[in-house]
């Protein structure tokens, strides 16, 4: 996977009210947000970075919630016909030690099917991330604007993108 730390820095925002995220071991999930979908929207994707501070690789498996009917790990690609296409990732998605992986629109990322009810901006949505080494990461993905937060306008000086 790619080194993304200048989208990562992007994803860590300075204000305690969006600043969120769990650390369980050497897994860091880092601001773990829906965009709020249109009323009555039946799906949603779900978008994050994941830090792995091990020495060993690991590889996020499932995702569990009551949000929705069904949460899998899906990657959108754009095939050579230029055509945009979304596909299941039954394996997971690894994340490779010393690495992060970023979840974000146009690529990896979590695939809400079946919204049990609205999502508005504001909201918390709990989830459980299953990992094939660290386990189950309970965390909350935090409903931002629709469209997602511009991330682009906060201040991130306190923040290196140093390895």
């Amino acid at each position: 996977m790619k080194h993304a730390f200048g989208l990562i820095a992007a994803l860590m925002i300075s204000t305690a009210a969006h600043a969120h995220g769990v650390t369980k071991g050497d897994i860091e999930i880092i601001h773990p947000n829906i965009p709020q979908p249109a009323a009555g929207a039946k799906a949603a994707g779900g978008y994050m970075g994941i830090s792995n501070e091990g020495t060993e690789a690991d590889r996020l498996i499932a995702v569990e919630t009551e949000a929705a009917g069904k949460a899998e790990l899906h990657i959108s690609e754009i095939g050579d016909d230029g055509v945009a296409t979304m596909r299941h990732l039954p394996e997971g998605i690894e994340i490779p030690a010393g690495d992060t992986v970023v979840l974000e629109r146009g690529g990896l990322h979590v695939m809400l099917m079946g919204l049990t009810g609205p999502l508005t901006e504001g909201d918390m949505v709990k989830a459980t991330l299953v990992f094939e080494h660290a386990g189950k990461v309970e965390m909350e993905f935090m409903v931002d604007p629709p469209g997602g937060e511009d991330h682009s306008k906060m201040d991130h000086s306190d923040h290196s993108t140093a390895e």
